[in-house]
């Protein structure tokens, strides 16, 4: 029963279908890390198994093959113990060629016995033979898918990290495009623009402040002239224009000052 089980399980798991198997698992890697571990188990199980069933059929054949001699010797002491007592009853001793041929036919008696138990024992023989044969065939299938199996396995382990490392690159990319160097260093530079636009602006509008001051310190000193010459009218004389030592610039003088009693 124990060897129809494994036998079973040899011949289920040789006939696997590794791909299909894959297709339907929510975890390939896992599941053939599983799948890994029970062939290696099953296939050590089965190994010890078919050893037992060769140790098994090699004791059937040893029995056999003692048979098969066993019945040649009894075989050849009957015929030796027939020629005996032929050789008594020509020398006309009865009792022991009687004795021999008693002899002869025990001989013949355990030949047939040997010969039976050998027949008997040939179909098992056969049976285990084929037995063997056919585990010795799902073990190197077994074999062969453990392979098949390691094989996809460290397929799958190197793809999936080839996938994970695709993924850390792409994800760096992003993280790349998202902070942009050249677009931060444009905001930058813009930002300095506003600044240098600000400054540009304060000095203008500094500039535009002094013009307006030094304006004022020239309409004061002009009016300041004004109220200086009114005072001066008077008082009763008027007061030296710049150039008075020229008479056409006195005369001139004496004429905007009538000019302005009228």
């Amino acid at each position: 029963m124990v060897k129809q089980s494994i036998f079973g399980r040899i011949a289920q798991l040789a006939k696997a279908n590794i791909n299909s198997l894959l297709d339907n698992a929510e975890d390939p890697q896992k599941m053939l890390d599983q799948m890994v571990r029970d062939y290696t188990n099953n296939i050590a199980e089965a190994e010890s198994a078919v050893a037992q069933t060769i140790g098994n059929l090699r004791m059937l054949e040893d029995d056999y093959n003692e048979d098969v001699k066993n019945a040649r010797d009894w075989g050849n002491k009957a015929l030796a113990a027939s020629r005996k007592a032929d050789e008594f009853r020509g020398a006309g001793d009865v009792a022991d060629a009687e004795k021999f041929d008693n002899l002869a036919k025990v001989a013949l008696q355990r030949q047939m016995a040997a010969e039976n138990e050998a027949k008997g024992a040939e179909p098992s023989i056969a049976s285990q033979r084929e037995v063997v044969d056919k585990l010795k065939t799902g073990l190197d299938q077994m074999k062969n898918k453990l392979n098949q199996l390691t094989s996809k396995r460290n397929e799958l382990v190197a793809r999936s990290k080839t996938a994970a490392a695709q993924s850390q690159v792409h994800d760096a990319i992003k993280s790349i495009d998202i902070m942009d160097p050249t677009s931060e260093v444009g905001r930058f530079e813009e930002k300095i623009r506003r600044e240098e636009a600000k400054v540009r602006g304060q000095q203008e509008l500094a500039a535009s402040s002094l013009d307006a001051q030094f304006n004022q310190l020239e309409d004061l000193g002009e009016q300041t002239e004004i109220d200086a010459r009114l005072a001066a009218l008077k008082a009763g004389g008027a007061k030296p224009a710049l150039g008075a030592a020229n008479p056409a610039a006195s005369e001139s003088t004496v004429e905007e000052a009538d000019f302005d009693k009228l």
